[in-house]
This record gives C-alpha cells, sequence and structure tokens, in this order.
C-alpha cells in the first residue's frame, strides 16, 4: 500500500512535509500535540494561544460521487463535521477545550458544486458548533471564506482553522509520556451518546487508499472530476463496490460506511480533565495521519507497545481485503479501531476507561510505555508482531 499511496500522489508519514519543518520553532512545548505560542492576543505571560489547521481531505471527492449517485445532501453534514473535528480533536490533546474560534475555508469548483451543496455545508457547521457548545466545548463560528476555483480544485475541498486561548499550566503536553505509562485507547467504532447513528471508525485520514482500494473503475468512468487523471490507470478505482453496494459490515452501504462522519471524544476529554485532572495525563495523541504510528512524532528514547488492541472494524478488514496491503501498512494508514489516545500511570487507566464508557464510547487499555535507547513502537495486531522504528 505504501507504493500504492505513493504513486497517488499522496503519503501517509509526510517525511517531505516534516523535513520541510524540521528546523522551524516548535513553539512553547515542542512535544504537544499541537504547536502552542506565547499569548499574542492578550500578552498574559501565563497564557499561550493554540492554532490549528487540518479538513476533510479527499474524503469530499466520495460525498461528491455519493451525492451525484444519490441526490443525498446530507452527505456533505459529515464532511462540515469531517473538517471541523480533525481540528477541535487535535486541540484536545493539548488540553484545549474552549472556547474556540473556528474559520472555515472551502475551494470549489462552482461548476459542479451549486449553492444548495455551500448552504448545507455552512449550516452544518453552525449547527454542529452549537451542539458541542451544548456538551461542553464552547465554540464560536467566526466566519471564513468560500472561493471559486475551478482551475485549481476538481469538485471541492473544505478545511477549517481553529483558535483557542489558554493558561499555560493547563496544557497536556508529551513530553511527561514516560516508561511505565498505560495507553488508554478510545475506540472508533460503536454509537456514542452524543452521535445519531454508529461510526464505522473511518475518520479523516487514508481516504485516497479507501475511495481507491474500494470502489470499482466504474466511478472513475462516470466521475472523472472525482479524482486525479494523472493516477495509474490500474490504481483508480482499482476495488470491486460501488458507492452504493450492500456489503456485510458496511452500513447501511459501502459509501456512507467510508463517508462515516468524524467522531469527536472532545466532550469525554473534557469531563475526563476534570475528573481525572490534567497533572494525571502524560500525554494525548489524535492517530490520525500515520495512523497508530502517529505517536512516534512525540516520544524520543521509547519503546511503545500496543499488544491488546480493538478487534479491527470491518471497514478496515475489507480495505485490506480490497487493497491487498499488508498489516504493517494498514497500521500505519488507518486508525484500525481507536483513533484517540491517552497516556498515564496504571493507577489512572481505570478512571479513564470509566469516563469514556459514560459516554458509550468503549476503551480498553491498549498497550503500555518502555523505556528504551532508541525509539521503537511493536504493534501485536490480530495477525503478526509489526515492528516500526
Amino acid at each position: 500500500m505504501t507504493q500504492r499511496y505513493d504513486r497517488r500522489g499522496v503519503s501517509a508519514s509526510k517525511d517531505d512535509v516534516h523535513r520541510a519543518i524540521r528546523n522551524i520553532d516548535k513553539g512553547l512545548f515542542p512535544k504537544a500535540f499541537c504547536k502552542i505560542v506565547p499569548d499574542f492576543i492578550g500578552g498574559d505571560p501565563a497564557f499561550c494561544n493554540v492554532m490549528h489547521a487540518d479538513g476533510a481531505g479527499t474524503k469530499s471527492s466520495l460525498a461528491y460521487v455519493y451525492w451525484r449517485e444519490t441526490g443525498d445532501l446530507s452527505v456533505w453534514k459529515g464532511i462540515a463535521q469531517d473538517a471541523l473535528i480533525m481540528n477541535i480533536d487535535d486541540l484536545a490533546c493539548v488540553g484545549a477545550t474552549g472556547p474556540i474560534l473556528i474559520s472555515s475555508t472551502i475551494g470549489r469548483n462552482k461548476r459542479l458544486i451549486p449553492g444548495e451543496v455551500i448552504s448545507v455545508l455552512i449550516n452544518a457547521l453552525n449547527e454542529l458548533a452549537e451542539r458541542l457548545s451544548g456538551l461542553g466545548i464552547n465554540c464560536c463560528l467566526t466566519g471564513g471564506e468560500t472561493a471559486d476555483v475551478g482551475d485549481l480544485v476538481r469538485t471541492i475541498i473544505v478545511d477549517s482553522t481553529v483558535c483557542c486561548r489558554m493558561r499555560r499550566d493547563r496544557v497536556v503536553d508529551n513530553s511527561r509520556i514516560r516508561g511505565g505509562d498505560i495507553i488508554v485507547g478510545l475506540s472508533s467504532v460503536g454509537q456514542a451518546t452524543y452521535e445519531s447513528a454508529p461510526n464505522s471508525g473511518m475518520g479523516s485520514n487514508g481516504l485516497t487508499s479507501a475511495r481507491h482500494d474500494l470502489f470499482a473503475r466504474l466511478v472513475a468512468e462516470k466521475y472523472p472530476e472525482s479524482y486525479d487523471s494523472g493516477i495509474p490507470p490500474e490504481l483508480a478505482y482499482s476495488g470491486s463496490l460501488l458507492p452504493t453496494s450492500a456489503e456485510e459490515g458496511l452500513e447501511p452501504d459501502a459509501g456512507r460506511a467510508v463517508l462515516s462522519p468524524t467522531r469527536t471524544y472532545a466532550p469525554i476529554i473534557r469531563r475526563m480533565l476534570d475528573t481525572v485532572g490534567r497533572d494525571r495525563i502524560h500525554g494525548m495523541v489524535h492517530c490520525t495521519g500515520g495512523g497508530q504510528t502517529k505517536i512516534m512524532h512525540f516520544v524520543e528514547n521509547m519503546r511503545v507497545v500496543k499488544n491488546n488492541l480493538f478487534p479491527v472494524p470491518p471497514l478496515f478488514r475489507i480495505i485490506k481485503e480490497q487493497s491487498g496491503a499488508t498489516e504493517k501498512e494498514m497500521y500505519s494508514v488507518f486508525n484500525m479501531g481507536h483513533r484517540m489516545e491517552i497516556y498515564v500511570a496504571p493507577e489512572d487507566a481505570e478512571a479513564i476507561i470509566s469516563v469514556s464508557r459514560s459516554f458509550g464510547v468503549d476503551a480498553q487499555a491498549v498497550g503500555y510505555v518502555e523505556a528504551s535507547d532508541r525509539n521503537e513502537l511493536i504493534i501485536e495486531s490480530e495477525k503478526e508482531r509489526i515492528v516500526y522504528v
């Protein structure tokens, strides 16, 4: 899959990006999940500012195909959620749970994306901000930019930027992760108390692989605007399913399973910080780009062992079957069952599991951390032992 991913013009590890920013200042807390800078907004040395930008990625391309196939505008609500939650949950990893300012950026090909789609996206962002505020994650949508950029964008790209001001002594910094820590994973599947439908676990990473490895060539022929025509033909929609295909384990159909809106863990994290205590949390990692290997960017001289993972959700099992990817490739692209990790001392693990389960989100100790003379990640999957260095 790594080779297939590269030939499709994307990278799970983003090594070139990490090289490009290697010498850039890492902020006040270099190991924190988000870059944290001095309080330029208020000028208070006791405070800091956190800002983050992310989006729904190529998931919006599948939403376009599904909408064109079915006329179902509701899929765009999920894209709005993807674009916002990918930021909100990154902020949550440093303990920032509000107040949060939100700005949206939408670039569309106006010939293909009409105003009714833009309306659904913007209204959905407003509704989600209100719903998050009701869950204790106070958000305010400040506006944004919608640009008609058909010369650059084949269909539509939906991004957002978030900003939060917080006290420095409330920051959760991954530099506190240490040998002996337990890793508590929060499941990416099932239905949280604050969700309206069961979640497939997809999130918003690995969508270029998921789209092209699951769905059939017919999609490319019918909607050539939904992908990069420079991709080798054998890698463009090389699967066997249609977006509306009924497939066991993919509910209600294959397209909607992949489009399952990115789950937010922010309400769980907020309660966890209040009940367990910020000083008890050694680190938090959002398993997004890089999947289960994401932790490697935030530790030094640590052996991270994940030996008690959740069962692989049906969606990822089917992607693996369709793509022929190895276990090692799958775990470096997808979350494979949990998308949020909390690093704590053993005595605090059960309290975090209890908080998560109170929201209907399963949680368990998925592994542990050991001191080492180098960085090493060991994943014991259902089928094999995988080592990343």
